[in-house]
């Protein structure tokens, strides 16, 4: 009968250690734990901070290599922000990535911004842009059509710009009497970002726009009265449910009035959308624009609206194009970073600012009448000259040209079909690869911190 009994005991024991096992929550490196439990209302990070995980990728990486450099803790605020949202507070944090193609493409960065929302909350799909209208490639998760086919587009990296700009480093303008957009997210590839609100930025002189077929009933709009930037107007549309779409229609009606004014009047100049869902957590919004540099971007019109977007995190991926110029010296691309950066710090005082280096790539040269590929050694050289600025100017750096393997690394990626044809730009899986190396980056060195503050 003892014994029977001291059977029952030890079985009763590992139950109880096994039950607790599974409801402990686990953290390993390189694998998301969908058991890991989330802070409540009134959780201290300081007392209770449970790590946040990432997933395993394909290429292996040297922990030391992927890393945030930040001597001087300049994106201690956006982590302080992240707390919050952990606490459960009804808050929304604002991310900018702002780049060139390997961000126009939306796999880089929506990777990252997809892993930042299942951590911290999901605010809404953010920034996007009429690129297709624009005769560009646009990210495969939202859609905006128009009847009008015929548009003049303007990109930050024509020397004489064919219209004026926006958020996006681009505008689109007509001179159609008779404008529509429908605004569509992809119902596979942008699945959870339905959206209740969108902002459209439009120029001052461009006809306005209302909701239209069937979102007539359901969305009202706010006029802007023009009080952010000159020559800028950003119309809020409030949608009474979560929705995948918004027709929009251009009227030519002045406003509060019967009157009709003449299409002469207008020059319809517009910028893109801001698509929000009411909801606390990450709004992450993915700027690039083929062939950009930072010359491109320096411009203080330009600052000044990406400061519209309030981010806590500008996160800043140039300098491929950069190395392709046949007089590229180190000195200048620095002083190119920095006079992007101190423009920046001007218009944005409070913002973190994390600047990352540009993979290796290769580029095409003629040997013996033949056409082949060398490795691009300036890639190197302005990977370098970025983590110099980043610690000049006391701000943050990730060396992207490390982490992804550093020199001759292209190799690897190419064996791994994540190198794309033209060797300059990478597949959809390599990018999010790196999307990834982006979160891992950012979570290790979050992790740190709160891990010591919690042990101090």
């Amino acid at each position: 009968m003892m014994k029977q009994k001291k059977q029952y005991t030890s079985i009763g024991i590992l139950l109880l250690i096994w039950i607790s096992a599974l409801l402990t929550p686990r953290f390993t490196k390189g694998v998301i734990d969908d058991n890991m439990l989330p802070l409540s209302e009134g959780d201290t990070l300081t007392t209770s901070f449970v790590p946040v995980s990432w997933p395993a990728t394909t290429i292996p990486v040297t922990d030391s290599l992927c890393r945030i450099t930040d001597d001087t803790h300049s994106i201690e605020s956006f982590f302080v922000a992240l707390d919050s949202l952990r606490a459960g507070k009804d808050t929304v944090i604002s991310v900018v990535h702002l780049g060139d193609s390997h961000i126009q493409a939306g796999h880089y960065s929506g990777q990252a911004m997809r892993l930042l929302q299942q951590q911290f909350g999901n605010a809404g799909r953010g920034w996007i842009s009429p690129l297709k209208l624009s005769k560009t490639n646009e990210p495969d998760d939202y859609f905006i059509s128009s009847v009008v086919k015929e548009w003049i587009a303007g990109r930050c990296i024509q020397k004489v710009k064919k219209t004026s700009l926006g958020i996006g480093g681009i505008g689109i303008q007509t001179e159609s009497p008779s404008v529509n957009f429908d605004i569509s997210i992809a119902p596979n590839n942008g699945a959870g970002y339905s959206f209740n609100q969108a902002v459209l930025y439009r120029g001052d002189k461009s006809m306005p726009m209302l909701p239209a077929g069937k979102s007539k009933e359901s969305a009202h709009v706010s006029f802007d009265k023009g009080i952010h930037i000159p020559g800028i107007l950003a119309d809020t549309f409030h949608i009474s449910f979560l929705t995948d779409t918004l027709q929009l229609h251009s009227t030519r009606r002045k406003q509060g009035t019967d009157t009709l004014l003449p299409a002469s009047s207008f020059n319809s100049v517009y910028y893109g959308f801001n698509l929000t869902n009411g909801k606390p957590g990450i709004l992450y919004h993915s700027i690039g624009v083929n062939g950009a540099m930072f010359v491109n971007y320096t411009d203080e019109n330009y600052v000044r609206q990406l400061a519209l977007l309030n981010p806590s995190l500008l996160i800043i991926s140039l300098g491929t194009n950069e190395t392709f110029g046949r007089n590229f010296t180190s000195q200048e691309f620095e002083g190119q970073a920095k006079d992007f950066i101190r423009l920046v710090k001007k218009y944005m005082p409070d913002v973190c600012i994390l600047l990352t280096t540009p993979p290796e790539c290769y580029k095409r040269v003629r040997v013996n009448k033949k056409r082949t590929f060398v490795r691009n050694d300036n890639t190197q050289r302005a990977a370098k000259a970025l983590v110099d600025v980043a610690r000049k100017e006391g701000i943050a750096c990730w060396d992207l040209f490390s982490a992804t393997g550093g020199k001759k690394s292209s190799r690897k990626w190419q064996e791994k079909q994540m190198f794309g044809r033209d060797r300059i730009h990478f597949t959809k899986e390599g990018y999010q690869e790196q999307g990834i190396l982006l979160f891992r980056a950012l979570m290790d060195t979050y992790n740190q911190t709160r891990e010591n503050k919690s042990e101090n």
